[in-house]
């Protein structure tokens, strides 16, 4: 459903890992009766192609520093999405650590959403967005959320994912994430448990196209 580009709405949410970034975009996807009125694009899909690597060289990659993303792609499709021209866009495969073959055709709707690690940290992309949300939720829960994550969907051993999180998540957030804060509209304590928040920001998103439509 794109009716005009200037009706087109580009939402940003940010956060750390497990912070409750998709449940967020879900939610408001669910709070439109039409499904296809909301686009919902993953920042995680655009990790960089590694196929050229060594599996033992992936699992060096620092994949929560913004280097291990293709945010140029990223901007170059969002500007596309913003024209009302749709996009193939990449997906990931966690298990081998490099982009996987599959791609999708992701066309454009009037409230586009962007959840991702870095949404907030590259002004690029930030400079394009109609609304910017960051979920704050304790360091506690995030680590708990995604040790059962990646153990459950992403095939990942309790070893590594603790490694990994003492290593370079939790650094990689303190450095660039939780910094990010400050460019945020909206701030979602606890995630998407926080219903008043969300109904918040569901507000506004009708709000701001409303005035889109009229202009």
């Amino acid at each position: 459903m794109l009716l005009d580009d200037k009706e087109t709405i580009l939402i940003g949410i940010s956060g750390g890992s497990a912070s409750g970034k998709t449940s967020i975009a879900r939610r408001i996807q669910e709070s439109y009766s039409d499904s296809d009125a909301v686009t919902i694009i993953k920042e995680d899909d655009y990790y960089k192609d590694q196929s050229f690597l060594p599996f033992e060289e992936r699992l060096k990659t620092n994949y929560d520093h913004p280097n291990a993303f293709d945010h140029d792609l990223l901007i170059r499709h969002l500007d596309m999405l913003k024209k009302g021209e749709q996009i193939e866009k990449p997906t990931y495969d966690y298990v081998h650590h490099t982009r996987s073959d599959v791609t999708e055709i992701v066309k454009p709707t009037n409230v586009m959403v962007l959840e991702g690690l870095f949404v907030l940290e590259n002004s690029a992309i930030r400079e394009r967005l109609d609304i910017k949300v960051f979920v704050d939720t304790p360091a506690d829960i995030r680590f708990i959320r995604r040790l059962q994550r990646d153990m459950i969907e992403r095939g990942r051993s309790m070893e590594s994912v603790i490694n990994q999180y003492c290593n370079t998540v939790r650094v990689m957030h303190e450095e660039f994430i939780e910094p990010t804060k400050k460019y945020a509209d909206i701030i979602i304590p606890s995630g998407g448990r926080n219903l008043v928040a969300v109904d918040l920001l569901e507000t506004k998103i009708n709000s701001i196209l409303q005035n889109k439509m009229i202009k």
